[in-house]
C-alpha cells in the first residue's frame, strides 16, 4: 500500500503520463483475474432499463423524501460520450411503495457528477424539490411543489442549497465546467476564460423567497486573504461550497492552477460574505462535510503527517487524523444521527470500487466495513466516470449510490 500511495503522488506531477500507466496496469489486471460484478446486498432503486442511464448526483443531499417515500433521479441516454450533453434530461420521482413513476420535468443544463443539483427544498423535504436548468438563454432554477404541481422559476442556478429552504448559494457554473469538466455547464461559454482572476463575484447568494440574487465575494477577496506566492500568475476559481446544519457558515474550496500545478485550501465563511477563516492550507484538499455545525471532516493533506482523513474544527487549528491506514480519497458523510461515517474508494487496480462505513468515534479505522463492492467498467473513465457518491438515508438504515456495474448507469442502495 505505502509503494502503490509513493508511486502514486510521484505521478501526480504528471498526469498525463499518470493516465496511460493507470489504463495498461488495469487493462492488466482485468484481463488476469476472474470475471467480478458485485458484491454484497445490493438493490437497485432505478427501474429495470438498459436503454436508459439513471443516475442522482453527488454525495452532499440525499434522493429519498423526509418520509422516504419517494426518491429523486435523473434517467437520460447517455451519460459516457460527454460530461455536459446539450441534451435534456428527465427528472423522475420514483414511488417506493406503488414503483409509479413520476416525470416531473426535464433540464437542459445538468453533467454526470453533481446532476442538475436535483434535491428536496428544506425545511420538510417532502413537499417540494429544486433543481437546475437552462431556458431562454440563461441558467436558473426551479422550485416544483410534487403535491400541488406549483413551478416557479429562480433568476440563477442553485449550488448549495440552505437547510431552512430559504436561501442557496451559487457560483459561476460555465468558468467551474471549463476548469473542471464533470461539476459545471457547457451551455453557455465562459466569458472569464483568459482572466486569472475575474474582477467580478465568485459566490452569490440566491434569496430563494423572494428570487433576490445579490454578490456575496469576488475572486479578489479571495486572493487578497492570506495571499501565497503561488497564487501569483495562477488561475483561480471555486467550488464544493456546503452550508453548516444551521445554515449559518459555508465551506468552500479556493483552488488555482499553476501549470500542471493544483493547489486548495479550504475556507470557510459566514452565509453573509463575512469572517472568512482559512481552515486548512497545505497544498491539497479534496472531498469534505460537515460533521456538525462546528466540526468539518476531509480528505486532505497535513503537511506533518500526510494525506487522509482529517476531523477539523472550525475557526481553530485543530484537528485529528482517522484511520491511519486509508491514504485514498473519498466521499465522506455522516449518518443522521451521528453516529456512523460512509465513505467510498475510487476503482483500485482491477478497477473495483466501495462503499464502506465505520463508527465514527472511531479514529483508528477497526470498524470499518465494506458494505458493497462493484466493478467499473472501462466504458466509464476519466471526467465521465461513476463515482459512487455514497448517500445517507433520512433514518439512517440504508445507503445509496451510483454505479455502473451492470454496463450503464444506475441508481442502488444497501442496508446498514
Amino acid at each position: 500500500m505505502s509503494l502503490i500511495y509513493s508511486v502514486n503522488n510521484y505521478l501526480n506531477r504528471y498526469p498525463y503520463i499518470k493516465k496511460k500507466i493507470k489504463r495498461v496496469v488495469q487493462l492488466t489486471m482485468v484481463s488476469t483475474l476472474p470475471e467480478f460484478k458485485s458484491e454484497g446486498d445490493i438493490l437497485s432503486l432505478a427501474p429495470n432499463d438498459s436503454a436508459h442511464e439513471y443516475f442522482f448526483g453527488y454525495y452532499d443531499k440525499s434522493p429519498w423524501s423526509a418520509d422516504e417515500r419517494y426518491v429523486l433521479c435523473l434517467r437520460t441516454k447517455d451519460t459516457w460520450s460527454d460530461v455536459a450533453p446539450h441534451v435534456p434530461a428527465d427528472l423522475l420521482c420514483i414511488d417506493q411503495k406503488t414503483n409509479e413513476i413520476r416525470i416531473l420535468g426535464t433540464t437542459n443544463s445538468w453533467n454526470v457528477q453533481q446532476g442538475c443539483m436535483l434535491q428536496w427544498l428544506g425545511p420538510d423535504y417532502k413537499s417540494r424539490v429544486i433543481y437546475n436548468d437552462f431556458r431562454d438563454g440563461r441558467y436558473c432554477s426551479v422550485i416544483r411543489n410534487i403535491v400541488t404541481g406549483e413551478k416557479r422559476e429562480l433568476c440563477a442556478p442553485v449550488y448549495a442549497v440552505s437547510h431552512s429552504g430559504k436561501f442557496a448559494l451559487t457560483l459561476d457554473f460555465s468558468r467551474l465546467h471549463r476548469l473542471r469538466p464533470g461539476y459545471g455547464y457547457s451551455n453557455l461559454p465562459d466569458n472569464t476564460e483568459g482572466i486569472d482572476i475575474p474582477s467580478g463575484p465568485c459566490i452569490w447568494r440566491l434569496d430563494l423567497e423572494k428570487n433576490g440574487l445579490s454578490p456575496l465575494l469576488k475572486y479578489t477577496d479571495l486572493t487578497s486573504f492570506e495571499p501565497q506566492p503561488e497564487m501569483i500568475g495562477a488561475t483561480h476559481k471555486v467550488n464544493h461550497i456546503m452550508i453548516s446544519p444551521n445554515d449559518n457558515r459555508f465551506m468552500v474550496l479556493h483552488r488555482w492552477f499553476k501549470g500542471e500545478r493544483k493547489y486548495t485550501r479550504l475556507l470557510t465563511i459566514d452565509t453573509y460574505g463575512k469572517d472568512i477563516y482559512n481552515l486548512s492550507d497545505d497544498g491539497m484538499v479534496s472531498h469534505c462535510c460537515w460533521k456538525n455545525n462546528e466540526e468539518i471532516f476531509a480528505f486532505e493533506e497535513k503537511k506533518s503527517t500526510g494525506s487522509g482523513y482529517y476531523l477539523m474544527r472550525d475557526k481553530t487549528q485543530e484537528y485529528k487524523r482517522y484511520w491511519p491506514e486509508i491514504n485514498y480519497d473519498g466521499h465522506p458523510s455522516f449518518s443522521p444521527d451521528g453516529r456512523h461515517i460512509v465513505f467510498d474508494r475510487y476503482p483500485d487496480i482491477a478497477r473495483r470500487a466501495a462503499v464502506m462505513i465505520a463508527k465514527a468515534d472511531d479514529d483508528k479505522g477497526n470498524s470499518i466495513k465494506i458494505v458493497a463492492k462493484v466493478f467499473h467498467p472501462f466504458k466509464y473513465d476519466n471526467d465521465t466516470r461513476c463515482d459512487l457518491h455514497p448517500r445517507w438515508s433520512p433514518d439512517g438504515s440504508k445507503i445509496c449510490f451510483d454505479s455502473v456495474f451492470e454496463g450503464h448507469r444506475g441508481l442502488y442502495v444497501v442496508k446498514i
